[in-house]
């Protein structure tokens, strides 16, 4: 056991000194001048069954501060609960323009959302210098669009993308949300992706600024058409055709969604999970067993050593679990999190590792990324 939580140990020292420093929260938008002249923007909102959420949403974004040129395309991807015509009544005289279309039939090697993505950026036209991708449950301060495209015009990125912050007022969610973040950033950390030719690249999906150019470049949203992960994606084929990405936490921008039950957060983690892993067994048996050593070991071990008077295995233990516990402590910071849930970062990690278990058995099942009536 003692070698076991040394391992473990051994691998939190690197985590927290030698990734990226991942568990940072400062990454927020790079330094930024207004531009001499605002280019036009086009933002485009793909939306299925989202007539719960889009009364929060969609007016954030209709009255977007924008000096520029900006309109709204929501392109409602053939729901079936009135989003349409709600979108359509939300549309103000003093806010920016809104149309909102729906695409054609859903064609094979599509995933819904990047169908609908396409169908609004080829409403958007050559004009739109800028297209700002966001999703329906996503709102924004007045002051968004206008801090995105600054930040890419002053710093010369092609894709600016912030992680929006999600909701925390449901237990669940105050045990599920922070982690996921977390996690994400453990597997894409921020300051490596915003790195030029550096091989780490991601995007968040509900907020990314895209330079047309640059996107036209990566070949489209054809070019990431079947992608289950569309923003990491996305980030990936920009990156290689050689634009720049930034990706960071948000200040102005908010997820509206609830997830107020555990079965919720569930699917919203398992319906992709096996995608990550490439649908590849031996890969998922790596995340398990890497899952088990970085985040169960160290409080087995410590619990384990105290109850047995092994001392050693105690200590290493205890070690390795204050440093998980004290990299966890800025996500918690930025959700406004009580510094003692910490201590439940092992439990939710053993929720995460069963929700991608789960994740692949529904994929083995014929079953695997299922979305608003739809599977991949």
């Amino acid at each position: 056991m003692l070698w076991i939580a040394a391992l473990s140990l051994l691998v939190w020292l690197w985590l927290a000194g030698c990734h990226g420093l991942f568990w940072r929260t400062d990454v927020r938008l790079p330094p930024r001048r207004p531009p001499a002249r605002w280019p036009q923007v086009a933002v485009v909102v793909p939306a299925r069954d989202e007539a719960e959420v889009l009364p929060v949403s969609l007016p954030s974004l209709l009255a977007q501060k924008y000096p520029g040129r900006a309109r709204v395309i929501l392109v409602d991807d053939h729901s079936t609960d009135g989003t349409g015509r709600l979108a359509a009544g939300l549309a103000a005289p003093e806010g920016l323009e809104l149309t909102v279309t729906t695409p054609p039939p859903l064609p094979p090697g599509w995933t819904g959302k990047l169908w609908a993505l396409r169908h609004g950026v080829e409403l958007a036209g050559p004009d739109a210098e800028y297209l700002l991708l966001t999703d329906a449950d996503i709102a924004h301060g007045p002051e968004s669009l206008a801090e995105l495209v600054a930040a890419a015009e002053s710093n010369r990125l092609d894709l600016v993308s912030q992680m929006a912050r999600l909701r925390v007022e449901t237990g669940w969610e105050r045990l599920i949300v922070p982690a996921f973040v977390y996690f994400f950033a453990q597997l894409y950390p921020f300051r490596w992706s915003n790195r030029p030719g550096s091989r780490t690249a991601a995007a968040a999906g509900g907020c990314s600024l895209v330079r047309r150019e640059a996107l036209e470049r990566a070949g489209g949203v054809a070019a990431i058409r079947g992608a289950v992960i569309d923003d990491v994606s996305l980030a990936r084929a920009v990156k290689a055709s050689g634009g720049r990405t930034w990706l960071g936490l948000a200040e102005q921008v908010d997820s509206v969604r609830p997830y107020p039950r555990l079965a919720q957060l569930w699917r919203m983690v398992s319906r992709s999970a096996y995608a990550q892993l490439r649908h590849s067994p031996l890969l998922l048996l790596g995340t398990v067993l890497g899952l088990a050593l970085v985040y169960l070991v160290p409080p087995l071990a410590c619990v384990a050593g105290l109850a047995t008077g092994a001392w050693p295995v105690a200590a290493v233990g205890g070690a390795a679990w204050a440093l998980m516990t004290g990299t966890f402590l800025p996500m918690l910071r930025y959700y406004r999190q009580p510094a003692s849930a910490a201590l439940l970062l092992p439990f939710t990690a053993a929720l995460y590792l069963l929700m991608t278990v789960d994740s692949a058995v529904q994929h083995w099942r014929g079953r695997g990324a299922a979305w608003k009536g739809r599977t991949y």
